[in-house]
Parts: structure tokens; sequence; C-alpha cells
């Protein structure tokens, strides 16, 4: 199936891309999520504005991304979440939770679509997390989870 990307989407392309994907894929994922859009003759002239709309919020050269990186590395990232006797959280630290906090501590403002976890951040203490600033520049920041 032929779909046009709103999103960036890992391994797949960034908005604005053209891509041929498995039917499946394309309706029990990226459609219902809002991640694509089907192509159509009519939705190819949608492309050019979803691209000036990605060239606004993306981060245009390396060496703006290697700032950003910096400014990232340089911040201490605290988290204050509910959590039980054993130090288990009462559900999870999402991609937004992170955001939120880098931007609290100081941090440049980042897309909560641009930072990766690994596995779920579910105990208190330590965590890393990737943050995709650019296809070439990755900033690992340090979180660390407490109890409220």
């Amino acid at each position: 199936m032929k779909i046009i990307l709103t999103n960036e989407v890992s391994g797949l392309g960034n908005a604005g891309d053209i891509v041929e994907v498995k039917d499946g894929y394309a309706r029990n994922y990226l459609l219902p999520r809002g991640f694509a859009i089907r192509w159509t003759k009519g939705g190819e002239k949608d492309v050019e504005q979803i691209r000036r709309a990605r060239k606004i919020h993306e981060i245009a050269t390396i060496e703006q991304a290697n700032e950003i990186k910096g400014r990232l590395e340089g911040v201490t990232v605290r988290l204050k979440v509910r959590a039980g006797d054993q130090g288990r959280l009462f559900g999870s630290v999402t991609p937004a939770d992170v955001a939120a906090a880098v931007k609290t501590a100081g941090g440049p403002d980042v897309d909560k679509r641009r930072i990766e976890l690994d596995a779920p951040i579910k105990t208190l203490g330590s965590h890393r997390v990737s943050v995709r600033l650019h296809p070439e520049v990755v900033a690992k920041i340090g979180i660390e989870v407490g109890a409220a």
C-alpha cells in the first residue's frame, strides 16, 4: 500500500515521504495512530505542505544538532513519580514525561517523538535515554527517577 507519512517513523522515513508498506502495517498501525495518510493524487498535493511544516520543526544542520546535544547532556534531569515500597513505579515514565522534565530542568525544548526509550522505565534510580536530534546526531541524557 502506498502511503504519505505525516510524522517521522523510525526505519521508514520522515514526514512528507511517500513510501510503500505492507497493507496490514498501514491499516493496523500507521493509519490509526495518525503517522500516515493514504496516498491519492489529491493527497500528493498535501506533501509539499507537510514538508514545509517539517522544515519549521526539524533541526536544520549537524552543527545546530551538536549544539543542542551539548546543552542536553549538560542538564541534570530529575523526575518525581509515585512509587511503591519496593521502588517499582505506579505506571511508567513516558517520553512526554522526559520532555517535560528536560524543559523544567532548564534544557532546550525537545519533541517527545524524538525521545527513544530502550525499555519502559518502571523503577526508581538512574536511567539513560536517547534523543535523536538529527539522523546523524544522538544525545544520551541521564535521568534520575525519584519517589514523589
